[in-house]
């Protein structure tokens, strides 16, 4: 299931991570091609209706941002959403961490690469190690808790610090999650030594023992810790089985994936006008024809009077189905009646019926209009997906 949305605000951050962005000439979008606040509330509404009931704010830096605390309180305030949460380098955090509190967020996640001020400032090119723990220290004196500590393994770089973050669990209720350095971005031609597999975290800190899973993450402890451990390890142990998000960017594009370049525009796609569209191509994402299990489409419904051959205008709006299907022999056997709920359009009920084939699905889409019959929606995709 589709349960989690990570909806980036702003492309903008006041630190240049090394991994992240160059030192300098990073172009950034004019506030007009930003999703504003109600497109972002009502993106998480129609997610909501889907099933979504964990959002995270994200960036670039979220409180880079103006009024963030504004729209916090407006995604916490929308029927569905049980949590919303927040990724920051918390350099900024201090002045507004009791106003977020108040405002619903739930909890946080502060990326901290290392706990040496010097080195701070060379990976971050930009920031200051006391402000980010002038952030930690004001969250926890706001009534956060559960706090979690995400730290990007270098090789070379901070890998010699690992037991000192490990230390920060065993003497205080936080996670520490370490996690494997991606081959993408500024990163993708550095030497192989900087990419450090999560394993060698358990390797340096022996004791640690395994607890489960959080999300993505899978967590370890020893006796005595206040906190615990995190890995994870999307290089050396793909967890796309389990994977249950989906992003959308600050500027209104929908990413089934990371490791994909596939996404949906969902700027305009509340009543807007579309002429002469004949057909779409989606992308499925989590699902493979060999296991029983659950699949997330992701694309665009066209409706409009007379089917899609009508050369007059065409509603196009998001629409997130979600699949419940049986395998029988590769083949998907079970079908599923459900109502695409879109953003500013209803396309009406949709029985699906899927057969997986040739490494893609093909999938008929009907929808019957209104009762006398002036309406008739249809949507006919192509489904893309990986099996395992």
């Amino acid at each position: 299931d589709i349960s989690y949305l990570r909806l980036s605000v702003t492309d903008k951050c006041n630190c240049r991570c090394v991994y992240c962005m160059p030192a300098a000439d990073v172009p950034a979008r004019a506030h007009r091609d930003l999703l504003t606040f109600e497109e972002l509330t009502d993106i998480v509404a129609a997610a909501a209706t889907l099933g979504v009931r964990k959002v995270r704010v994200t960036g670039g830096e979220p409180l880079a941002r103006r009024c963030v605390v504004d729209l916090v309180r407006m995604l916490s305030e929308v029927p569905g959403i049980d949590e919303v949460d927040m990724t920051t380098n918390a350099t900024m955090l201090a002045p507004v961490a009791a106003d977020l509190r108040a405002a619903g967020l739930t909890r946080l996640n502060v990326s901290l690469d290392t706990l040496r001020p010097e080195r701070y400032r060379a990976i971050t090119r930009t920031g200051e190690l006391a402000d980010a723990l002038a952030g930690l220290r004001a969250a926890r004196e706001a009534g956060f808790a559960n706090t979690k500590i995400n730290c990007v393994l270098m090789g070379g770089v901070n890998d010699d610090e690992i037991a000192d973050f490990v230390d920060i669990a065993r003497r205080e209720p936080i996670e520490v999650r370490f996690i494997e350095l991606m081959p993408m971005g500024e990163c993708a031609r550095w030497p192989r030594e900087r990419f450090v597999a999560g394993e060698e975290v358990l390797g340096r800190v022996p004791e640690l023992a395994r607890m489960g899973a959080g999300g993505v993450a899978e967590l370890y402890a020893a006796p005595g810790f206040a906190g615990r451990v995190g890995l994870i390890r999307a290089v050396s142990h793909k967890f796309c089985s389990g994977c249950d998000r989906i992003r959308v960017t600050a500027d209104g594009r929908l990413k089934p994936c990371l490791h994909s370049a596939a996404e949906v525009s969902l700027r305009g796609l509340a009543g807007g006008n579309y002429g002469g569209y004949s057909g779409v191509s989606l992308s499925l994402c989590g699902f493979s024809c060999g296991d029983n299990g659950k699949a997330l489409c992701i694309g665009f419904c066209l409706c409009g009077s007379g089917g899609l051959q009508d050369s007059g205008a065409v509603g196009v709006s998001l629409c997130l189905c979600v699949f419940r299907v049986g395998i029988d022999s590769g083949h998907i056997s079970g079908f599923l009646g459900c109502n695409l709920r879109l953003i500013g359009l209803d396309c009406g009920d949709v029985i699906a019926v899927c057969v997986c084939k040739n490494g893609y699905s093909e999938c008929g889409h009907h929808a019957q209009g209104n009762e006398n019959g002036k309406q008739f929606f249809h949507c006919q995709y192509l489904l893309e997906f990986h099996a395992e």
